[in-house]
């Protein structure tokens, strides 16, 4: 199998290039604009390998991508190139518009042409997944979960661009019968994650013995899918997948972000003990703009249809992540300028 895979050097299509190339033996080709959330540390494991290619390129850039897909000749494309941090989208939106609404726009006329010239059989072999986020349905109350017919209620500029996304690729399928899938998914976590996320941020932070920020009361709950077993099902779709479906990937793992920071402190106190406990380091700070309570989402689907299941318990996927931090300075530290901070921090917050 043929694969190229936008945002390839990103925390998830990292993660997905290294288990299609090591693992899987597939030919990889990735295109990443390499913004501040790329780098190709990430890709080191598979970097010499003969089935791994490189283009750095801008998914707007359609010369390029025509030429990329030409050498390439990917049986299946993954869509993973996207701004992707709420914090940020809220401080600066135009670069959420550029890269996830113009830039999908783009990589859609590519691909569409790109397939449009294949012979017959590598036409209805090829597929378009479309990597996007639950955070297009909007916000749950307590109970309930987002299905895949959920309306769309996306409340930040970052899930308005995810959403609008989503649609493109949609039409895409029902104006040109161009064959694609999309997938959305809850809050990842693992190894190689940038440190502006929570959990790798409390994990730094805590090992550098610096403020644990939580916004608002910490009651705000999010479904946590470790990233191996998000790049298992998006395997499985690719494979499997019925064309024009969408599919709700998640980790059936909810966590208020208060306990997810507890249990990471846990997590420190246990594997890098210092004279006080990490949870003495927890301040809670004014709320981010428009912060969504409550995220949940209905995998029946993708469990019924394909026989997907989230493999990772919650425990031990937190469990290796923070001992993946603790031996990997290597990789992160020189991350650690790039993060933003977060908004909760910043007098400007409730204006945003």
């Amino acid at each position: 199998m043929r694969a190229l895979i936008t945002g390839g050097a990103g925390f998830i299509g990292s993660a997905l290039t290294r288990h299609l190339v090591a693992q899987l033996g597939w030919s990889v080709t990735v295109v990443d604009k390499l913004t501040y959330a790329g780098h190709l540390s990430s890709l080191a494991e598979v970097a010499d390998s003969p089935n791994f290619a490189f283009v750095k390129a801008d998914i707007a850039d359609r010369a390029t991508l025509t030429t990329a897909l030409t050498a390439a000749r990917p049986d299946i494309i993954f869509h993973l190139a996207a701004e992707s941090h709420v914090d940020r989208s809220i401080s600066g939106a135009g670069e959420f518009i550029a890269t996830n609404i113009a830039g999908t726009f783009s990589l859609l006329e590519c691909a569409r042409d790109y397939w449009m010239r294949l012979p017959n059989a590598a036409q209805d072999r090829f597929r378009f997944l479309h990597v996007s986020t639950d955070e297009v349905y909007g916000s749950l109350g307590d109970t309930g979960a987002f299905s895949e017919t959920t309306a769309y209620d996306p409340r930040s500029p970052y899930s308005a661009s995810k959403a609008a996304s989503d649609h493109l690729v949609s039409a895409w399928r029902h104006t040109y019968g161009f064959p694609s899938l999309i997938s959305n998914c809850s809050n990842n976590y693992g190894p190689f994650q940038l440190p502006e996320k929570l959990i790798p941020l409390i994990i730094l932070n805590g090992i550098e013995g610096k403020q644990l920020p939580v916004y608002g009361d910490g009651r705000n709950v999010r479904d946590w899918l470790y990233v191996d077993d998000h790049v298992e099902a998006l395997c499985v779709l690719a494979l499997k997948g019925r064309v024009g479906r969408n599919y709700n990937i998640g980790g059936r793992s909810e966590r208020s972000n208060i306990d997810v920071v507890r249990s990471v402190c846990a997590l420190l106190d246990r594997h890098a003990p210092k004279e006080r406990s990490a949870c003495d380091l927890i301040a809670f700070v004014a709320d981010r703009p428009g912060h969504d309570h409550r995220y949940a989402v209905d995998v029946s689907r993708i469990e019924s249809e394909l026989g997907w299941r989230p493999s990772m318990s919650f425990e031990e996927g937190l469990e290796r992540t923070v001992r993946w931090y603790l031996e990997n300075e290597v990789w992160w530290a020189p991350l650690r300028g790039l993060s933003q901070k977060r908004l909760g921090l910043s007098d400007k917050a409730g204006a945003a």
